[in-house]
């Protein structure tokens, strides 16, 4: 069985969090705090100009770039989605109750956006791809709210259920279950993780979905213009966290307690007897380094990423596609022909691939070039495992047959720009600038500095993060330096080596783990 581990990262400008399955990193998010647009935020926009050739609208969501939305993409209830929005502004917030609306004719899927929409009017959209490169945010007007068992979509009365369960049986129970207890023009979408769960855990998730859709609609005025955030999906770390948060986890770390605490009262919702799994990381040291996520980030973002037996891969990134290219390296087994040799190869490459999607979060097309066989036994037997291999991925994708070039071309589904993280270091003797001041005198700077925090802060106990280099020159020896500087100041040092500091790079941490402003 995979152990898997996620470790939460929470600082003043971002949150980072990486999921371990048997101690490897496999998916890596990252959120700044201040980001804007997410996946299934609902706007009002302002719709700016109508192209009758591309059947689509641009309309504008508060993006310097308006966003792209086309009649496909409108859904079948749109004219009840509108005229729901118009009744509200003209009632000024007192809606009438969904389930008591008389829901409008569908759109007819071979219709013309013109007929349905007009410049300037305002429309309620949902984000399904964020601004990626140099377009703006993809838009759909088919709205659903997500929470962690089931998808609400209003005005549909459609009940669907997951392909992921395997049960027939449990299909049909879910599928019974949600009719019996959905309210009148509301469809739902059963999530795999509803699969086994009581009538009571759906309804109360159920009964909170309608409530905060209808709750929007209750602070609607005129006097509100688009484009405005009318409904905001949970911040993107909270819906990683729904996501991919199942009770298989091992371990969940956390260096910030408020989140810990949240988490915490989630688990206790959807299975009490883990709630221990949860733990506010308290050291000193950073907690990806502790974790060693750093190490693994330096080694897997970069342009060449190495595997078993010294074969490697070399992902290069173009505005159309990923390319992946698959090398044996200095690999040799004895006793093995070329044809197997290459099998073993690609297979392994395959593996560390489907690793390199998800952690990078590659979507659109991806081509990957793997050594070439010439069995068809061998082709298929590398395209069957990748399948298996892929499995695991919950974006969508679609894997094609290796070509006879050799060439296995894959797509996925790409919603937000791709993680990418620079691997490089700037010169750690001069920073990037070309100067550097002598290195002999920076054992000086550093017990400057420890002299300040010892007059001015008057703090006893000290943890000192630098460079793993610097930290063994500091600590080696029969009477190491930072033992001198602990008899000379009275004080209690510990170093520590962080293997995310470029080499001249410090900081002064006191016994709260708090960072000692040297300003």
């Amino acid at each position: 069985m995979i152990s898997k581990d996620l470790i939460i990262d929470s600082g003043s400008a971002e949150v980072s969090i990486a999921l371990l399955e048997d101690k490897q990193l496999v998916e890596f998010n990252k959120e700044k705090r201040e980001v804007k647009f997410s996946v299934g935020d609902i706007y009002l926009g302002k719709v700016k100009k109508i192209m009758p050739g591309l059947n689509a609208a641009f309309v504008n969501v508060g993006y310097e770039r308006d966003a792209f939305l086309h009649y496909l993409d409108l859904g079948a209830q749109f004219r009840s989605l509108h005229k729901f929005y118009l009744t509200a502004l003209q009632r000024q917030g007192r809606i009438i109750p969904v389930h008591k609306f008389k829901p409008e004719q569908d759109l007819d899927k071979d219709g013309k956006i013109a007929d349905v929409l007009t410049p300037g009017q305002t429309v309620l959209v949902q984000i399904t791809k964020e601004p990626i490169s140099t377009k703006g945010p993809r838009l759909a007007s088919e709205i659903s709210l997500a929470g962690r068992n089931l998808v609400l979509i209003p005005f549909s009365d459609k009940v669907s259920i997951s392909s992921k369960i395997d049960s027939q049986e449990e299909k049909n129970r879910l599928k019974t279950l949600i009719q019996s207890i959905k309210p009148k023009n509301y469809g739902v979408i059963v999530r795999t993780v509803a699969e086994g769960k009581k009538v009571a855990v759906l309804d109360v998730e159920l009964r909170e979905l309608v409530r905060r859709w209808e709750v929007a609609f209750s602070s609607v005025r005129k006097e509100i213009k688009a484009p405005k955030l009318f409904i905001g999906e949970m911040n993107r770390t909270t819906t990683i966290i729904r996501d991919m948060l199942n009770v298989s986890f091992n371990s969940i770390n956390v260096n910030d307690t408020d989140i810990a605490d949240d988490i915490r009262r989630y688990i206790r919702e959807i299975a009490p007897e883990k709630e221990n799994i949860v733990k506010a990381y308290k050291g000193t040291l950073p907690i990806f380094d502790h974790f060693g996520i750093n190490k693994q980030i330096k080694a897997l973002f970069g342009k060449t990423v190495s595997f078993k037996h010294g074969a490697y891969l070399i992902i290069e990134h173009t505005e159309a596609l990923h390319v992946i290219d698959v090398n044996s390296g200095n690999r040799s087994r004895s006793g093995n022909d070329q044809e197997t040799n290459a099998l073993e190869v690609n297979i392994e490459a395959a593996r560390e691939i489907a690793r390199q999607l998800r952690l990078r979060d590659m979507g659109g097309i991806i081509v990957v070039d793997f050594i070439d066989m010439q069995s068809s036994e061998n082709k298929q037997i590398l395209f069957d495992r990748m399948k298996e291999i892929m499995a695991n991925d919950r974006t969508k994708h679609n894997i094609l047959p290796l070509s006879k070039f050799g060439i296995m071309q894959i797509t996925r589904q790409r919603v937000r720009p791709e993680m990418h993280i620079e691997t490089n270091e700037k010169c750690p003797s001069c920073q990037g600038t070309g100067q550097t001041r002598p290195t002999i005198l920076f054992t000086d700077d550093l017990e400057k500095a420890l002299s300040f925090i010892v007059d001015k802060i008057r703090t006893r106990k000290i943890y000192l993060n630098v460079h793993p280099f610097v930290a063994s020159f500091i600590k080696r020896g029969l009477i190491p330096l930072s033992l001198k500087w602990s008899l000379k100041y009275r004080i209690w040092l510990k170093v520590q080596p962080v293997t995310s500091y470029h080499m001249l790079e410090y900081n002064f941490v006191d016994a709260e783990g708090n960072e000692i402003d040297l300003a």
